[in-house]
């Protein structure tokens, strides 16, 4: 489950020239703003600042920033799809994963250790879980179509890929690129950015 969602998680972006103010990114006629991303980081790193994390691979910096407008690009562009294919996920749905997630990691105390460890900030859990939901019903559905498993993941990111271009994404450049033939959000290379056409 947590490779189809690595997979997917990085679809839908598309650089333009021109930045918007106060935008981390739009889709659609939604826009994703710059203090909605901050708020994800900065709850993560608050949440990291109370436990242990020596032990742990986590993002920092630019990557973190990346990764946290991914999950909400993401999130948005799923919920999108799931209309489309008449697929929802109700809040009995995301409740009942919920408690399933906490049983399996020993309970509301391990929670904290847990999110920090995935990089999820505490007040996304539900909209990632419902993310998760629409990833597994959609997976569900393709595969009823006669999808191979193994061709799954591969279905899911054309449908991603599709749905963002159909919706119209624009990402602020501070947040990277969009990569179109890898379906990813890459850094900006500094080096390339620095170089002027007057410096030779």
């Amino acid at each position: 489950m947590k490779k189809i969602l690595a997979l997917i998680v990085a679809a839908a972006f598309l650089l333009t020239g021109c930045s918007q103010v106060g935008a981390a990114a739009t889709i659609g006629d939604t826009k994703i703003t710059q203090a909605k991303v901050q708020g994800s980081v900065d709850s993560i790193l608050a949440e990291r600042a109370k436990i242990d994390t020596s032990q742990m691979q986590l993002e920092t910096g630019e990557a973190l920033n990346r990764g946290q407008l991914r999950f909400h690009l993401f999130s948005t562009i799923l919920r999108a799809l799931g209309v489309e294919l008449k697929i929802e996920v109700t809040k009995a749905e995301i409740d009942t994963r919920r408690a399933s997630i906490l049983e399996q990691i020993g309970g509301e105390a391990s929670l904290p250790t847990a999110l920090v460890n995935a990089g999820i900030a505490p007040a996304d859990l539900d909209a990632y879980i419902e993310a998760i939901s629409l990833s597994d019903k959609i997976s569900q559905a393709l595969v009823s179509s006669g999808v191979t498993e193994d061709q799954v993941g591969v279905e899911i990111q054309k449908l991603i890929v599709a749905k963002s271009k159909e919706m119209g994404v624009t990402v602020n450049p501070r947040y990277g690129k969009w990569d179109p033939n890898t379906a990813d959000i890459v850094a900006v290379d500094p080096a390339s950015s620095a170089v002027t056409p007057s410096g030779n």
